[in-house]
């Protein structure tokens, strides 16, 4: 350090610079004759001694240039992601229910298992959850070509009470994928019965707050949608939807 002051930074203790590139350039300037003035009673400079013990003995840099990093710990739920500051990130399916080593940098999220990378992802993409196909299990990869916009396209053609189920399944879930598949199972409903009478227990699950597959599918396999609504909203204010429960028109 010392002869780095006397030979570098006494030589520009008159200058003023403006930027941190400006004094680094001009430093670098000058380093070159201190690297080839010979040592003091010697032959050899900084240089030679660099290229002959140093250079031999050096390794290739890393590909990519240090990053900080912060370490976690995270266990992915059913739904095959792993939360991290209020975000959603996916794992291999099969992970689920392990506990994860989680590596943050500023730019990216790493997942490991038992020391190998699992995943890697962005760290702030455009939207809360980050899902890669390769970790859904084959269901949801099946469903994939589906998406939120079209499966409320398809409900609004059949009428706006099915539409309103179908948003109904979409939302509030930590992944839209996970209410594909009852979306799938109305729009099977739908074949089966028709979309007509799909409308109509539809208005009827609306009425009673009962907005599950399950309990469409139960509606239109007792028929209750064919029958008059306000009665039955009664008795399910009080009772629950089940295969079990009937209303007063059953004993008719």
């Amino acid at each position: 350090m010392q002869i780095v002051e006397r030979w570098i930074l006494a030589r520009l203790r008159h200058h003023t610079f403006f930027s941190l590139p400006e004094l680094n350039r001009a430093i670098a300037d000058l380093l070159p004759a201190l690297n080839d003035r010979p040592f003091q009673g010697r032959t050899v400079s900084r240089r030679d001694l660099y290229e002959q013990l140093d250079a031999p003995a050096l390794k290739p840099l890393p590909d990519a240039p240090y990053a900080y990093a912060e370490w976690s710990r995270a266990k992915p739920g059913i739904d095959y992601h792993i939360s991290v500051h209020k975000r959603f990130y996916s794992v291999p399916h099969a992970l689920v229910g392990q506990t994860l080593d989680v590596r943050l940098t500023a730019e990216t999220v790493e997942v490991l298992h038992k020391g190998k990378r699992v995943a890697v992802h962005a760290r702030y993409g455009p939207l809360r959850h980050s899902t890669l196909v390769e970790h859904m299990p084959r269901s949801h990869r099946a469903h994939r070509e589906w998406s939120p916009g079209r499966f409320l396209h398809w409900a609004q053609d059949i009428g706006p009470c099915t539409r309103q189920v179908v948003q109904e399944q979409l939302e509030n879930r930590p992944h839209p994928e996970h209410g594909y598949r009852a979306c799938l199972g109305l729009l099977n409903l739908a074949r089966r019965y028709s979309k007509a009478r799909l409308e109509k227990a539809c208005e009827r699950a609306l009425a009673i707050r009962s907005l599950s597959y399950q309990s469409i599918a139960s509606i239109l396999k007792q028929g209750l949608d064919q029958q008059v609504l306000e009665g039955d909203v009664h008795l399910q204010s009080d009772l629950p939807l089940h295969d079990n429960v009937r209303g007063a028109d059953y004993y008719h």
